[in-house]
This record gives C-alpha cells, structure tokens and sequence, in this order.
C-alpha cells in the first residue's frame, strides 16, 4: 500500500494535490463495482490536512459536479432533506449520513443524535478526546450493497477553534471528496458555533482514496482543465456561487415528497444566502 500526505492552506487546493497525486502515485487496484473490460483503479491511503479551510477561496472549480449539486448534498449532509428516500426493503437507500450521524439506530439503543452528543460533551469538557460520531453498523455494513464510506467523525477544541478529523474507509478522489471535504467543513462550521467557538483546522483521512477505472478518460479531461489554468483560474469564492446555490435550495424545495420539516430547513437556508 501506498501512502499520500497532503498539506495545504485551502479546501481547494488540498484536494486538488490529493487527487493528482492518488493519479501519479496510485497503485492499481481492482474493485467491487468494476464492469467488465474497466481498467483497475488507481488507489493510495491519504491524510490531507486542510490548515485554513474556511479562507477564501473555498470552491474549486473542475469538481466533477454542478454548483446546485454541491448545495444538494450539503443539505442532504446537515439537514438530511432525502433521510426520507432510505427504505432498503422498497430497493430505496439503504442509509445517508445525517441519519447516521443525527439519527443513530442500534439494537437495544433506539434513535441517538449523535452531533448533539458531541456538542453538548465539547461545551462540558472542551479538551476531550471522546467527541466524535461513528456511522459504520457492525451487524448490517460488512453485508449490504453499499456500506457507508464515511465511517466516523472526530473533534477537539484548541486554541478557541474547533479541529475536525474525517475518516472515510473509501472516498471517490475524483467524483466525490470535494463534495464531501466541502459539506462536512460546513457541518463543522455549523457545530463550532453552536459551541462558541471558531471552526479550524481539517483532516481528511481515507483507507482507499481511489480513481475509478472507468473514469480515466473523465480525470484526463480533468489534467489538461487544470494545467492549461493558472491557480486563480481554477477556484471560484464562495459569493460567486450564491446563484448557482439558489437554484440548488429551489430544486429541493420543489421535491413534492419532502417532509415539510425539511423544507423548512431548506427555506432558511435560502433566506441565509439571499440575504449574505
């Protein structure tokens, strides 16, 4: 196995030097979910180490996604606006990772929030090392379709700021950190204040950090984007995403099926942006 440890100021940038090197230095792998005739994938263990992740800019440009998409799933992440779709007995998602983390279920233990936990432990004791919230069930993931990636989440206090460790036991490099990386600082964003404090540092740990096969072509296209691009050329500032992030809240609040608790949530959000 390999092994890549980035360092970088920015959420950006971070990822993209995480992403390029699992593609130089990746060591190939086949996977569960290759079709026939897809090359392996190229796959490295990461800790990229975020020093200054809520300075701008915040976004980068070439994740494979759209900007109303990243407003999607960080509302999936903090408000669990889809929790509503997990049904694995219809065909439906077997989990998401809010209800993992706010909606915890296990055997003899019933329905525990998890954050909550974590904030009201971190007001108590602010230098504890028991602050975090796991998502991977023992006694259902080795077995599913589709066992949770993001296995727990770990914060501490220091200096009047909050720190946040992830730790993925698989992460998508290429289709799915940034999304995560973004949506899970947001979270810590959203914790630190509730705590009273700053939100600081972030670290990104991931067992399989992996480029699919099938997706080379897509990642060769990614290369020559970024090398033909100066590195100002190549992020955008969150406010100039705002629109693209309107248009996200309004998709979700036209879903038809979504709890009006969620929508609610989402309606705040929105007000939030248009009037930032």
């Amino acid at each position: 196995m390999k092994s890549i440890h980035i360092i970088a100021e920015s959420l950006p940038a971070a990822w993209e030097q995480a992403v390029t090197a699992c593609w130089a230095q990746g060591e190939s792998f086949p996977t569960e979910y290759d079709h026939e005739g897809d090359p392996n994938s190229r796959d490295v263990s990461v800790l990229i180490h975020v020093t200054k992740p809520f300075e701008e800019p915040r976004i980068h440009r070439a994740f494979p996604g759209g900007l109303d998409d990243l407003e999607k799933y960080r509302s999936e992440v903090l408000f669990g606006v889809h929790n509503h779709w997990v049904d694995p007995a219809a065909g439906k998602w077997e989990y998401t990772y809010h209800e993992r983390m706010f909606e915890y279920e296990a055997p003899s233990i019933g329905v525990f929030d998890q954050i909550r936990a974590v904030v009201d432990k971190l007001k108590e004791v602010p230098y504890t090392r028991r602050a975090q919230a796991v998502t991977w069930q023992v006694w259902n993931d080795m077995t599913i379709d589709d066992p949770s990636c993001l296995q727990r989440l770990w914060f501490r206090i220091a200096d009047g700021q909050l720190h946040m460790n992830v730790h993925m036991r698989s992460n998508d490099a290429f289709k799915a950190a940034f999304m995560n990386m973004y949506a899970f600082t947001e979270l810590q964003r959203v914790m630190a204040a509730e705590i009273g404090v700053e939100p600081g540092q972030y670290m990104h740990i991931a067992d399989s950090f992996h480029i699919y096969g099938s997706y080379f072509a897509d990642f060769e296209g990614f290369l020559k984007c970024i090398e033909g691009r100066a590195p100002e050329d190549r992020v955008y500032n969150t406010d100039e995403c705002l629109p693209f992030f309107l248009q996200g809240c309004d998709t979700l609040l036209g879903e038809e099926d979504m709890p009006a608790d969620k929508k609610a949530l989402v309606e705040k959000r929105k007000s939030e942006l248009m009037s930032s």
